[in-house]
């Protein structure tokens, strides 16, 4: 059973970020914001005050209308949600800097940032608002949704206008891959040109902290310079969760030593360097990527033409293997949050990436075409071998925390092999590592520490 967020941890940020919007839906701030949006685009007048368009899972939106027909829409990183604010605020002004100067990915023109707000309301970034008739998600999702529901793809879509939508997406990833660096960490301006001079700030370790009350002192501090060290940290970032997530992390006794030993099988296999893909020589072989780019976040014209691509926190120079796995995506929900279960989303999103995969290839002849990629940058036939060789699930697992034991089966088939069904990977764990007699000491130790965070 997969571990669950830690409530308290749960409650603590809604407390934070109730009281944060309480705030910024005060009269006071409003007035505030209304004058700094103002001052901030003196070229012309504002029809009205700026008024509140958007409450989104990390920032606190407004938006203003001016009377030469142009909007400006102000974005607070929201405390109780986002845990890093300066932090984030900073790699992504500095990533969306960087793709409107590389790529031609439609970007948001940045018209203002910094780290204090009017009204001590904390780092913000003001940028144009973009019109759009609505987002590539909701093309996608299935009908009769409404805004309490998860949406999930349309089982019905018509095959041909799937594949077109998913190509604007294809077209996006495209662009990105092309954006190579020598290290993992997020982007910064330098004298002469972009460097990695940050460590990763992922959405996962956002979670951990804000959801999973992970300590932020554990989590790393610098750039990594090899996969293989980045991959050894994120298997060593999912044991410090279990040890550290005090509430909701584990049911029982068999349930924790199933958790514990999937993690030190994760550790092991990670220090083995036996977690990462191909080999690859070139020198910038780390690629830009962006944990949170899935289609709600893809605006488009009445056309369904992409008009910008928005929401670019956690975005980070990634080992390639992350680049070249298929996006989860596809069926708009998670593995871990499908309604039909687990392996019903691996069988459904199997024939749906099959479409993709040709909406891919055929950008990528255009692009070839037309010299903006090389036969061997393509990403579809490496897509096509990291979800069949399983590579797919060991880099979903590592990549976010509380998914890592409900793929840990699909991890489990990728690195040993093996026709055991499904339901009966868990019930190998113990033939997958050989505990030494001190190891077993610390497990249980681990364990009996486990239970009474359970019962106190």
């Amino acid at each position: 059973m997969e571990m669950a967020y830690d409530d308290s941890a749960w409650e603590r940020s809604d407390t934070i970020f109730d009281s944060f919007k309480k705030k910024a839906s005060s009269p006071d701030v409003l007035r505030a914001v209304t004058e700094f949006m103002a001052a901030k685009y003196p070229v012309s007048q504002p029809n009205d005050r700026a008024r509140i368009i958007g409450v989104g899972a990390f920032n606190f939106c407004y938006r203003m209308e001016f009377n030469n027909g142009t909007s400006s829409l102000l974005r607070f990183a929201s405390p109780g949600r986002s845990m890093f604010p300066e932090e984030k605020t900073q790699a992504e002004v500095s990533v969306m800097l960087y793709l409107k100067e590389n790529t031609d990915i439609p970007i948001p023109t940045i018209l203002d940032w910094g780290m204090e707000g009017p009204c001590d309301m904390g780092p913000y970034i003001l940028m144009e608002f973009v019109s759009s008739a609505s987002n590539l998600t909701a093309k996608l999702r299935k009908p009769g949704y409404t805004r309490e529901d998860r949406p999930v793809l349309d089982s019905d879509i018509d095959e041909s206008k799937l594949e077109f939508l998913y190509g604007q997406m294809a077209d996006i990833i495209l662009q990105l891959s092309r954006c190579s660096f020598n290290k993992i960490g997020c982007l910064a301006a330098r004298p002469g040109g972009w460097a990695i001079t940050k460590r990763p700030l992922t959405m996962n370790m956002n979670e951990l902290v804000q959801l999973g009350g992970y300590p932020k002192d554990f989590l790393p501090s610098s750039p990594f310079a090899s996969a293989s060290n980045y991959f050894k940290s994120l298997a060593e970032t999912q044991y410090t969760h279990l040890s550290t997530q005090r509430n909701d992390a584990i049911y029982s006794e068999e349930d924790c030593r199933r958790k514990y030993t999937i993690r030190k099988i994760m550790l092991k296999l990670a220090e083995q360097s036996k977690l990462t893909g191909e080999e690859i020589t070139d020198h910038n072989k780390y690629k830009l990527f962006c944990d949170d780019l899935r289609p709600t976040n893809v605006l488009i014209d009445k056309n369904c033409k992409v008009v910008a691509v928005i929401d670019w926190e956690f975005t980070y120079s990634a080992p390639s293997e992350f680049t070249y796995s298929p996006p989860w995506w596809l069926l708009l929900e998670t593995p871990e949050d499908w309604p039909s279960g687990i392996l019903d989303w691996a069988v459904t999103y199997d024939s749906r990436l099959k479409v993709f995969l040709r909406a891919m290839a055929r950008h990528e002849d255009i692009a070839i075409r037309d010299g903006r990629l090389s036969d061997g940058e393509r990403l579809s036939k490496r897509m096509y071998n990291s979800w069949n060789s399983g590579a797919f699930w060991i880099n979903y697992g590592l990549r976010k925390s509380w998914a890592l034991d409900i793929v840990w089966p699909f991890i489990d088939r990728a690195i040993f092999g093996g026709e055991q069904p499904h339901e009966q990977r868990i019930a190998l764990l113990e033939n997958r590592i050989q505990f030494t007699d001190d190891e077993r000491k610390e497990m249980d130790a681990f364990v009996q520490r486990k239970l009474r965070d359970l019962t106190a």
